[in-house]
């Protein structure tokens, strides 16, 4: 089995020589329901993010564990970020790497209410080093969002805690999940998006939480990695455009 190739595994001349291109994960701790912990977003996006690394020996960084999370709300134990401290804490991870000679930034996410903050950041260092490329993508990116077997119809960013978070917890870290204290709730339309304490009361976005599984959870974890693994392994490949200007 190969492993992730870990960035602070490694010396400074071996990070210095290990290519390119890095990934960059980023997760949340946040509630997750009753019956999930505070950590999925940084234990999924975490095991993704190995697993890609792997596949295609892109080093990956640690992983940062805090995201934009003050939108659950008044449920206890969110440790959230400003928006405005994500973009700053990226962009000083992201100078550092490129000091180290790094041109390839793929931020993974497991935090969809990261994504404003990712993308600002990629805007402005696009901007600021000319000789890089920056993406940021969710560690579902890689295939239609309609196929995301979450049992949840609306919402967009509000799917939490549901059917496919519970069944992917069941396959990397089931001693963490208490199904016992499992609850669905129905999801409905809206054209705005409300803090998670405004819309549902057990901190769960989604139906079918109870018949959560490991084998689906499985199913789609592979899928995440095999799916953003290949895009990676092309992406970090990609041809420079004609006109791209680097020194």
């Amino acid at each position: 089995m190969v492993n992730a190739v870990h960035w602070e595994d490694q010396t400074f001349a071996e990070a210095g020589a290990a290519g390119d291109a890095v990934i960059i994960p980023i997760g949340a701790i946040e509630q997750h329901g009753p019956h999930l912990p505070l950590s999925v977003d940084t234990t999924i996006v975490t095991a993704v993010a190995e697993a890609v690394s792997a596949q295609t020996g892109v080093p990956v960084i640690p992983t940062l564990s805090y995201g934009v999370s003050a939108s659950h709300g008044d449920f206890p134990g969110t440790i959230a970020l400003r928006p405005e401290t994500v973009i700053a804490m990226m962009e000083d991870i992201i100078d550092s790497l490129h000091a180290s000679g790094i041109r390839q930034f793929v931020i993974i996410s497991g935090h969809i209410w990261n994504s404003g903050s990712l993308d600002v950041t990629a805007e402005k260092l696009r901007v600021r080093h000319k000789d890089s490329r920056i993406r940021s993508i969710g560690y579902v990116t890689m295939y239609p969002g309609p196929e995301v077997d979450g049992h949840v119809t609306y919402g967009r960013g509000l799917m939490h805690a549901n059917f496919f978070e519970t069944s992917v917890m069941l396959h990397l870290r089931p001693d963490l999940v208490r199904m016992d204290r499992a609850v669905s709730h129905q999801d409905v339309d809206s054209f705005w998006d409300y803090r998670m304490d405004q819309v549902s009361e057990t901190g769960v976005w989604g139906r079918d939480v109870q018949t959560a599984n490991a084998e689906h959870g499985k199913a789609e974890f592979d899928r995440c990695v095999s799916t953003t693994a290949a895009a990676v392994s092309k992406a970090v490949r990609e041809p420079w455009p004609s006109a791209a200007h680097r020194p």
